[in-house]
């Protein structure tokens, strides 16, 4: 691996020169396929660095927003937007055919699973497909969608060449896998550090130096498959850190006398060897609870099992129906039966202070409390206006102490900094804490936390 520099330039072709030039001189058209949470980012740095820039994307809502130079992404300035747009750097399309205007185009599409957990490139081959009809000869493809080792040059790849073109001679292609962090203040597309593995040395350089001029360190692997693992690698590592602080905050509960959030904040202690996992109802957001099915659905066809791995998402995806069982136990010791309980799930989002519901927890708690036959359940989200979950759509309740009141249980899903711990654990019968949210609360009488019996 080494740190992204013009002077480690390989021999360039034709094209790669002809690319090289474009780039230097900021007459580079830069596509964006996929307005998402990777896409625009990317798309808006471009302009903002004076490229001109063509967003695709399939829905029209989207489209037809940032065309008025509206924003949709909460981790984006609507002003930065609004600027970029006015001045003709910015222009967004359900239309692929404007790509061929482009020099350089960056997938970044969804990467789900289906309902066996197997990878779904659909939406990948679909793209490159739209984009295979009108490749030029001498476009940079960049693939930033999140996936298994192999997708860039054994699915991707063949779908681009049916346009006739031919990788390495005619065109570029290079996997740079995203790393977005919703809601993460510190860290943004421009200093967040990225890797970049090419079809070639000529597609690694050209995709690096493309990107650099965006982001302030690039990394540059020998190929697409390095870079497809390594973030399989870094979201895997989570799921595993995460799987264990879970594992052991059930083992908490069963020991008398011990809080395991205390017993993390005291190995956090430690300068060195240890780094800081807290446990949760579940796990969200869109690579963590897919990358570790990837990665074994990848293995199994090298006659290989992730064991390890693989028990780890299996403890993470059980944490809502363990979360659910408490919610029961404390309904349980109330005078009411499960059909006529009011439950209250605070937050809708996977995470603290941002919109994004993306497999967030909240979801499989609900399922399983609706399994239980447990018959009213309201979410409250300031984040979030309405949230559909089990095919129900539940609006979001606005806080009030005699609202908290009417609920026999409140579970504490994410930990918005909006909400306030005093109110609510003064004003709520019951409480599932899955955040420690409420560690300064004195009297916990109506407090069940995640990982401790105390």
């Amino acid at each position: 691996m080494k740190l992204f520099t013009s002077d480690l330039q390989p021999p360039l072709s034709g094209y790669g020169k002809a690319l090289k030039t474009k780039i230097k001189d900021r007459s580079l058209v830069v596509g964006v396929v996929g307005l998402g949470y990777v896409g625009l980012p990317i798309a808006l740095e471009y302009a903002k660095k004076g490229f001109r820039v063509l967003g695709v994307d399939v829905s029209k809502g989207k489209i037809d927003m940032l065309n008025k130079g509206e924003n949709y992404n909460e981790d984006l300035q609507d002003e930065d937007i609004a600027e970029v747009v006015g001045q003709g750097l910015l222009k967004a399309t359900t239309d692929y055919s404007g790509l061929k205007e482009t020099d350089v185009i960056f997938i970044a599409v969804p990467t789900p699973f289906n309902q066996n957990k197997d990878p779904d490139l659909s939406y990948v081959l679909g793209s490159g497909k739209e984009v295979s009809k009108h490749l030029q000869a001498g476009q940079l493809i960049i693939l930033k969608s999140t996936t298994f080792p192999g997708t860039t040059e054994e699915y991707l790849l063949p779908v681009l060449e049916e346009s006739g073109l031919v990788v390495g001679s005619d065109f570029f292609l290079a996997f740079s896998p995203e790393r977005v962090d919703p809601g993460n203040k510190a860290y943004n597309t421009e200093n967040t550090p990225i890797v970049v593995g090419g079809v070639g040395e000529e597609s690694t350089y050209l995709a690096s130096f493309a990107s650099n001029q965006i982001i302030e360190n690039v990394y540059m692997v020998t190929n697409c498959k390095i870079a497809e693992l390594e973030k399989l690698l870094e979201n895997i590592f989570r799921s595993v850190n995460i799987a264990l602080v879970n594992e052991l905050a059930l083992l908490c509960e069963r020991m008398p006398g011990i809080n395991v959030w205390e017993v993390i904040e005291a190995a956090g202690t430690k300068p060195f060897g240890f780094m800081k996992f807290t446990p949760g109802p579940g796990i969200g957001g869109h690579c963590i609870p897919i990358d570790p099915y990837y990665l074994s659905w990848l293995a199994r066809t090298y006659d290989f099992e992730t064991r390890f791995i693989t028990l780890s998402a299996n403890t993470n995806e059980n944490m809502p129906h363990h979360v659910a069982q408490k919610v029961i136990l404390n309904i349980a010791n109330q005078p009411v039966c499960l059909k006529d309980a009011r439950v209250l799930v605070l937050g809708a989002s996977f995470k603290a202070n941002v919109r994004d519901t993306r497999h967030s927890p909240s979801e499989p708690i609900i399922e399983h409390l609706l399994n239980m036959k447990v018959g009213h359940i309201d979410v409250t989200d300031p984040f979030v206006e309405e949230y559909t979950a089990a095919g129900r759509t539940y609006p979001s309740v606005e806080i009030s102490n005699e609202m908290l009141a009417s609920y026999h249980c409140t579970i504490m899903v994410t930990d918005h900094s909006d909400f306030n711990p005093e109110q609510i654990a003064q004003h709520s019968r019951s409480i599932v804490d899955c955040r420690n949210f409420f560690r300064n609360i004195k009297n916990r009488e109506n407090i069940t936390l995640l990982g401790s019996n105390l």
